[in-house]
């Protein structure tokens, strides 16, 4: 017949790795989420080029010819749309690095 342990160390140790596959499930489901929130971003990113190409093909279309400076004001237009776009892209890329380590961080 034996004894059952009742060692605290043991019972607690047990517990632990018991629980082991999860910290290592909910750290994947963390990068995940960060995944999905880049991946978001990213079509919104896209939807934005495609808009302005659009906006673009508006510009020489038309019935009467355009002049150079209607160009000119409308690729500048679609240029700092475009570049607005691609900052808040970027800075969203930096704030994505600081939560996917903060919700790192929450799951150790």
């Amino acid at each position: 017949m034996t004894t059952p342990i009742t060692n605290p160390m043991f019972d607690w140790w047990q517990e632990q790795w018991l629980k082991g596959p999860n910290p290592v499930a909910r750290m994947q489901l963390a990068w995940l989420e960060s995944m999905a929130d880049a991946m978001q971003f990213e079509a919104q990113f896209i939807k934005a080029l495609a808009e302005s190409s659009a906006r673009m093909s508006e510009c020489f279309e038309g019935d009467a010819p355009r002049t150079h400076a209607e160009l000119q004001a409308c690729y500048q237009s679609l240029v700092k749309d475009i570049t607005d776009a691609h900052v808040k892209r970027v800075d969203f890329a930096n704030q994505l690095t600081k939560e996917f380590r903060q919700r790192i961080w929450e799951e150790l």
